[in-house]
């Protein structure tokens, strides 16, 4: 693998991922079943595995959320809900 590549380049040894005396038998076996529907090695599935968990987005706090969500709306001229309400019952 590529990372194999760069890491030997450097001088350093990729660790496997999976020490499998530290892993549960049954979440190991469903591990092992998982990449055989896959058609892939157990190591080859837990390499995919982190590499989908890796490129997930994490949720915005809700800091982040609400600054998104000020910033959105702080530049927009907000019309008087009064005014608007005048509107709809003038109807």
């Amino acid at each position: 693998m590529l990372a194999d590549a760069i890491a030997s380049q450097r001088g350093m040894k990729v660790p496997n991922i999976l020490i499998r005396d530290d892993v549960d038998a049954a979440v190991l076996e469903k591990l092992k079943n998982r990449a055989a529907r896959k058609g892939r090695s157990l190591q080859a599935e837990l390499q995919n595995l982190l590499r989908e968990a890796s490129e997930k987005k994490e949720p915005l706090s809700q800091r982040e959320s609400l600054r998104r969500l000020i910033s959105l709306i702080s530049n927009k001229n907000q019309t008087d809900s009064a005014e608007l309400l005048r509107e709809d019952r003038a109807r």
